[in-house]
């Protein structure tokens, strides 16, 4: 493929099987112009072992961007994957997240000038995340409601999976979730993500995501939902990386880059020394 019309960054970090079932969802999409980067914050041989081997029999091409294990650095790893993007077009999602294969194509469609659009995802139980099976993916088994609830027994009535394409438009227009950047299920131009100088480095779990969504809007760039015709599913897993002074720290982030209007970030993509000040 000489010339992807999306560039899909997936972010990932020693979750191989999970990382495996994402990107069978991607095997599968309908939608097929288009190339992947993994961006993977230090994970172990086993995942670049399984991405090698991944790469060598898919039917597009996968980047693998990486870099050391220093802790929780998705956003580091997340500005490097940008900079290897070919596309005019990103979609971003995380390696824990199973695309329908109406994904890229909804994504695509819906993409406009001007905009970025969000997307949401339906979380499953953990016994259901372990038992979905390539074949599951492959007929899309994982995304129809009626086999999620006879799989689990978590109680499962989630509208995303449940409602059809008429009735989705309709609940992206009315829901009161604000319609934010979310990492595992969001697409904007690149040249708009460049303009604000992608993620802001400092940050660590929390926020981070939407922290660049409101630069975005800063820069007078909108929004377009489409939470529920976007569909993924989001894989169960243990969260050893959330950090309560992170938290508070990427607070305050928030905080200055709202009431300051910020649309430029100094620790992003491009650094200039010359710009980073305190935050206090």
């Amino acid at each position: 493929m000489i010339n992807p019309e999306i560039s899909v960054i997936i972010s990932t970090y020693n979750s191989v099987e999970w990382l495996r079932k994402s990107l069978i969802g991607f095997e599968n999409q309908e939608y097929k112009n288009f190339e992947i980067l993994i961006a993977d914050d230090g994970s172990s041989k086993d995942t670049c072992n399984f991405i090698e081997e991944f790469s060598e029999n898919s039917q597009f091409k996968i980047s693998h961007v990486w870099h050391e294990d220093n802790g929780f650095q998705k956003t580091k790893i997340l500005n490097k994957a940008l900079l290897s993007c070919r596309a005019e077009y990103i979609v971003m999602t995380d390696g824990d997240c199973i695309p329908r294969k109406d994904f890229l194509t909804t994504h695509f469609h819906q993409r406009q000038k001007g905009y970025f659009l969000s997307g949401g995802y339906c979380k499953l139980p953990l016994d259901l995340s372990e038992k979905i099976s390539q074949d599951d993916i492959k007929q899309q088994r994982c995304f129809d409601i009626e086999w999620n609830r006879k799989n689990t027994a978590v109680n499962m009535n989630n509208k995303k999976l449940s409602t059809g394409k008429i009735t989705c438009k309709i609940l992206n227009k009315i829901t009161p979730t604000n319609a934010s950047w979310n990492g595992h299920n969001s697409s904007g131009w690149k040249s708009d993500i460049m303009k604000v100088n992608g993620f802001d480095e400092r940050m660590q779990y929390g926020g981070e995501d939407r922290e660049m969504g409101e630069r975005l809007f800063n820069l007078g760039i909108n929004s377009k939902q489409i939470r529920y015709s976007a569909i993924c599913v989001h894989l169960d897993h243990e969260r050893g990386y959330v950090n309560e002074e992170a938290l508070e720290f990427n607070r305050k982030i928030r905080e200055k880059t709202r009431k300051e209007k910020m649309i430029f970030t100094p620790h992003g993509i491009t650094k200039k020394v010359e710009l980073i000040t305190d935050l206090i």
